[in-house]
């Protein structure tokens, strides 16, 4: 397989290479551009991909082409991919829809899109894709395991990526967010900036491992740990008179609806 990616910004670099170090597609066997010479030749350097001369060329030369571009300038720069036929084409532009890109590229094309998030830099992604039209069996196929060499990979219906966007796409920042919170609570209660970081980050992750690893419904692996009238219980009881879940809810529901706007 020849491995296309117009756009060798943080996201499509990351992807190329995700696959690339995870033994998916030799470096030989990539194909980068990008209108900015210096991220090509970065990401060349990296995996030992080819340089195109243009994004004509990335279609050109290679069966599947990451489309990680801007979304405002997908559609433009699709109507000048030439008049090669038939290549997968996986697009990672946020609120783009598929049948805006099959319209583009006038149905020569089989189109997947993809919700990825910036975690897959840290090969700890996950993304949701979406078939298209014409996008075959295989085609699904390829790109689950492109996205599982950074990460975790599911496959939903188009109108589902909204929602994708709001969980996955958005949701590393709300963790963000949290450990920001945590951090700037504990260092109000004396510790330093450096043990307070260290110490949530590792929360934070342990427990996300604890969850992934047992299979258990975090509900019970929140109960597990609470003992009646203790500390974490204080804490959580806190968290219920603040209606956590509801600002939660609040919060993907404003994250949808804005992608869905996008969209239109």
């Amino acid at each position: 397989m020849k491995l296309g990616v117009i756009g060798c910004g943080k996201m499509g670099s990351a992807l190329i290479e995700g696959i690339v170090n995870s033994g998916v597609c030799r470096g030989s066997d990539t194909i980068v551009f990008d209108s900015w010479l210096p991220a090509a030749e970065g990401l060349s350097d990296k995996t030992g991909g080819l340089l195109a001369k243009s994004n004509a060329d990335v279609v050109d030369q290679a069966d599947v082409i990451l489309l990680c571009v801007k979304p405002q300038g997908l559609v433009d720069m699709l109507t000048g991919i030439g008049e090669s036929r038939d290549k997968l084409l996986i697009s990672i532009a946020a609120g783009v829809k598929i049948g805006t890109i099959e319209a583009a590229v006038q149905n020569r094309h089989r189109v997947i899109r993809v919700m990825p998030n910036t975690p897959a830099m840290v090969a700890k992604g996950a993304s949701g894709f979406a078939l298209g039209a014409d996008a075959k069996p295989e085609d699904a196929s390829v790109t689950l395991t492109l996205l599982q060499s950074v990460g975790y990979a599911v496959e939903v219906k188009e109108e589902d990526l909204d929602a994708v966007t709001a969980l996955s796409g958005s949701g590393p920042a709300y963790v963000f967010l949290l450990i920001e919170a945590l951090v700037e609570a504990s260092m109000e209660q004396g510790l330093s900036r450096e043990t307070a970081l260290r110490l949530a980050t590792a929360t934070v992750a342990g427990a996300a491992e604890m969850v992934e690893t047992t299979g258990e419904n975090p509900s019970v692996l929140r109960e597990n740990v609470t003992s009646p009238n203790g500390t974490t219980f204080a804490a959580l009881e806190s968290f219920r008179e603040d209606n956590f879940k509801g600002i939660v809810k609040k919060a993907l529901n404003a994250a949808r609806d804005r992608s869905i706007e996008l969209g239109n």
